[in-house]
């Protein structure tokens, strides 16, 4: 693969030529490589699967892009595009680092590539019955990547936390009681 900067002849040119393929890159390189050829190529049933989860993550990635503008301040200033902030979110789900019970407050730390949207919490008896329900509310902090999520209740239980990210998905956390 062949990289051109600058050069007047092939600027701005983009798609295939004969056997040669020119690609625009965001930074304003040129790239040119041959055409491939897919023609003797099988798919396993693996490769199947993640492509057709490729498929979901990029109409969620191009829909996403234009609606949450999260995804447009994180793409400022660097050679990311929103598209492509959107497509790492739907990938990679939100983690649940820790759940802390005091004086009443259950407290939730959850992290994002992007941003947690919401934590819900569940307070389960010892049959498994729900007992509580509720969305935690964020605590005083920053409003994207990590944080504290907290909510009240003054149940015992088991507690059950839900953190999701814009994308749609899920991260499970316990804490026994």
């Amino acid at each position: 693969m062949a990289k051109v900067e600058k050069n007047p002849l092939v600027r701005g040119i983009s798609g295939s030529v004969g056997n040669m393929v020119f690609r625009q890159m965001p930074h304003g390189e040129t790239w040119i490589s041959g055409t491939p050829d897919f023609s003797r190529r099988k798919f396993s049933q693996k490769q199947k699967s993640h492509q057709s989860r490729f498929r979901e993550a990029a109409a969620y990635a191009r829909e996403a892009a234009k609606t949450q503008p999260i995804y447009a301040q994180l793409a400022a200033g660097t050679i990311q595009s929103p598209y492509n902030w959107a497509l790492s979110d739907w990938f990679n789900p939100p983690l649940i680092h820790r759940i802390e019970r005091k004086a009443g407050r259950i407290r939730v730390e959850a992290s994002d590539n992007v941003r947690v949207a919401q934590v819900r919490v569940t307070i389960l008896d010892a049959q498994g019955e729900t007992l509580e329900q509720g969305q935690a509310a964020q605590a005083e902090g920053p409003s994207t990547g990590s944080g504290w999520w907290e909510y009240v209740s003054s149940k015992d239980g088991k507690v059950v936390a839900e953190a999701w990210d814009l994308a749609g998905n899920v991260a499970r956390g316990e804490l026994d009681e």
